[in-house]
């Protein structure tokens, strides 16, 4: 099991709802997987305005920026190379963000990349839905480079 980290966040917040998926799901235990300098950012989204937005707060982060509009577009990118960090999107046509996610975790990598959802769909069963399909966290829409930054921190990316 997880060990809780030492600022314990608000009932109920988004953060107590992440940290609870995360420790039903406990994907690593205790070992997180290592992460080396690895650039790109891969940003997975239908909107086009999200992803020119998503991009620049990525690329203020020190990231390659590389966008999909959707989760079939994202997969394929990610056989061809795998980024360090994806941010997707949950609602999108063609191959929603739940999907894509667990298509991801299947490839086998051996760095597998941080995964965040940007997406409106902010209720618990939401999180807990994300997060048990394989992502390490999770962002509500709209957001900013200081949020991204403290989550990818939080993540070991930061």
């Amino acid at each position: 099991m997880k060990e809780t980290i030492a600022e314990t966040p608000e009932p109920g917040s988004t953060e107590a709802m992440v940290q609870q998926a995360k420790a039903m799901r406990d994907r690593f235990g205790d070992d997180v997987p290592d992460q080396d300098a690895a650039e790109v950012c891969l940003i997975v989204d239908d909107s086009r305005v999200i992803r020119k937005v998503s991009s620049k707060i990525a690329k203020g982060l020190g990231y390659i920026p590389v966008e999909a509009e959707n989760g079939e577009e994202a997969l394929a990118r990610c056989k061809k190379s795998m980024p360090a960090v994806v941010l997707t999107d949950w609602n999108m046509p063609e191959m929603d963000g739940i999907e894509f996610v667990s298509k991801l975790r299947a490839i086998p990598t051996p760095k597998e990349p941080i995964v965040i959802f940007c997406t409106s769909n902010g209720e618990a069963k939401d999180i807990h839905e994300g997060i048990g399909a394989g992502a390490d966290d999770y962002i509500v829409k709209p957001f900013d480079e200081s949020a991204l930054k403290a989550k990818l921190e939080k993540l070991g990316r930061g």
